[in-house]
């Protein structure tokens, strides 16, 4: 008796209604929910994958590299080759009218580049003098900061002071390229360093004198920024060694 209920519960008659009827649960075969599953993740929006390009050459880097609305990687570092142009420009043609506005985007990858320039052209005359030239321009900066915001009613931060030291230092660079196929010890080398200091003194208190709207005061303005670029003219003529006996 205990045997034959064993065998009912063990082997049913009937099979139970869930698996009975499959098909009223899955009307599709597997070959069809397949297809419906790919055709679906095919019509899905390709918004998710974006813009994004396969790898370039090395120069892609300072692209947008495929992200929409993603800056150049010169224009986040505040480096715009116009600009730096157009206040070399300036500087070599102080002559011209400056404009007042010329400052408003003021930028240190341009003066840092002439400073090294220069500090490599008196290299290559034998003259290693990087941490004079860097002392002096601190110094310099530091110093015509102080001074021009004592002068000026509106008054100038120290970004643009160094700025504007350091792009007027251009006619001096050319004197340090100069220094290497000549020296500069003599007749020639103290006229040409005088022109240079001229050039860069009438340049430099020009662009601070239209900035901060000055004009009366230009030779207040003038005089010290001539004996900062006095002593870049000194660095470039003496090599800083004391004479042989």
């Amino acid at each position: 008796m205990w045997q034959q209920d064993q065998s009912a519960y063990a082997y049913p008659q009937e099979p139970l209604q869930f698996y009975a009827q499959p098909n009223d649960y899955y009307p599709a075969s597997r070959t069809s929910l397949d297809a419906n599953v790919q055709g679906s993740i095919a019509q899905q929006p390709s918004s998710f994958a974006g813009n994004i390009q396969s790898q370039g050459a090395w120069w892609t880097a300072f692209g947008t590299g495929g992200f929409e609305g993603e800056p150049p990687l010169l224009q986040e570092l505040g480096i715009n080759f116009q600009h730096i142009r157009d206040k070399s420009l300036t500087v070599l043609n102080p002559l011209r009218r400056v404009d007042e506005h010329i400052m408003d985007d003021a930028d240190l990858a341009g003066p840092i580049f002439f400073c090294f320039c220069f500090g490599i052209s008196l290299l290559f005359s034998g003259k290693s003098n990087f941490n004079y030239i860097y002392g002096v321009g601190l110094f310099g900066s530091a110093s015509l900061y102080t001074l021009l915001n004592l002068m000026s009613e509106q008054g100038i931060d120290a970004y643009r002071v160094a700025s504007v030291l350091g792009y007027c230092l251009l006619p001096m660079v050319g004197v340090g390229a100069i220094s290497v196929i000549m020296a500069l010890d003599g007749t020639f080398g103290y006229l040409l360093s005088i022109v240079s200091i001229l050039w860069c003194t009438y340049a430099a208190s020009g662009i601070f004198v239209a900035v901060l709207r000055m004009s009366d005061q230009r030779l207040l303005v003038a005089y010290p920024v001539g004996l900062l670029y006095g002593c870049f003219a000194l660095l470039s003529i003496f090599n800083g060694r004391p004479l042989e006996k």
